[in-house]
């Protein structure tokens, strides 16, 4: 149930390009660029993000892509 309440807020923060944790813009973070074109963005609280420019969206890493 808790999930329920939580999800559409951090999907409407990743939306707005801002971390799901402590709410800093990504633009902010450390940003590294990876082998299949996306970019992997590191924000100072410690959250792990890719960043697809093709589609010019955030979203949370994966354990493999960590």
């Amino acid at each position: 149930m808790f999930k329920n309440i939580i999800a559409p807020i951090q999907a409407w923060l990743l939306y707005q390009g801002r971390c799901v944790g402590c709410g800093t813009p990504l633009k902010k973070g450390k940003w590294q660029k990876r082998k299949d074109k996306t970019s992997k963005i590191v924000c100072k609280c410690g959250r792990i993000f890719i960043y697809n420019p093709k589609n010019k969206q955030y979203r949370r890493a994966l354990f493999e892509e960590v």
